[in-house]
């Protein structure tokens, strides 16, 4: 659990903003509250906010949750217009930053280790790094970005697009995930496998 001790393995004096992705529906999952589940003791929000430990701000773009001190809380004009458009609004609470790291709020098996590799994958010839699942696909929703790179992609009206079309034309390097690191919480059956 030393991935949940805030700054571990952080450089000093290392600068990048946080947005986390925690408003979605949960169809699947008959509507339950995905980033407030707990695994191994702390919220799968929990878990992303300590993954970016050191980060500022720290944005979480969704329902505003109690218990989470030094977050910027944050809402899509229309709430369900898809991460897209909970990207651009997460992005208005960014100023200074060059790089941002996203994440999605239901990822168990993320840790500062995680955001660490992808802005260590960061050179000067790539706009962003995603982690990449063992079959593969890449990860949207985990990801270190140039700021600036993250701001011109984003398309004028963002509801209802997609994360992977909009992100997807940017140079992009691959992060090969650790066993775990690329799960999410989608279905009850995912679920299942973190109680």
């Amino acid at each position: 659990m030393t991935e949940l001790i805030a700054g571990r393995g952080r450089a000093a004096g290392a600068t990048f903003a946080g947005i986390v992705l925690a408003g979605g529906a949960a169809r699947r999952m008959s509507g339950v509250d995905k980033p407030e589940l707990v695994v191994r003791g702390t919220s799968l929000l929990g878990r992303a906010l300590a993954a970016l430990a050191g980060g500022r701000p720290l944005v979480v773009v969704g329902p505003r949750r109690a218990g989470y001190a030094g977050v910027v809380w944050a809402r899509e004009p229309v709430p369900g217009t898809g991460p897209v458009a909970a990207l651009a609004t997460g992005l208005e609470s960014v100023r200074d930053s060059r790089v941002t790291v996203l994440l999605a709020g239901d990822l168990p098996g993320v840790g500062t280790s995680t955001v660490d590799r992808l802005r260590g994958a960061l050179g000067a010839d790539v706009d962003g790094a995603v982690l990449v699942d063992a079959a593969g696909e890449r990860q949207w929703l985990t990801g270190a970005w140039r700021t600036a790179a993250l701001r011109a992609a984003l398309p004028v009206q963002p509801e209802n697009r997609s994360l992977r079309r909009t992100l997807g034309t940017l140079r992009i390097a691959e992060v090969p995930a650790e066993p775990g690191e690329a799960d999410d919480i989608d279905t009850p059956e995912d679920w299942a496998r973190y109680r």
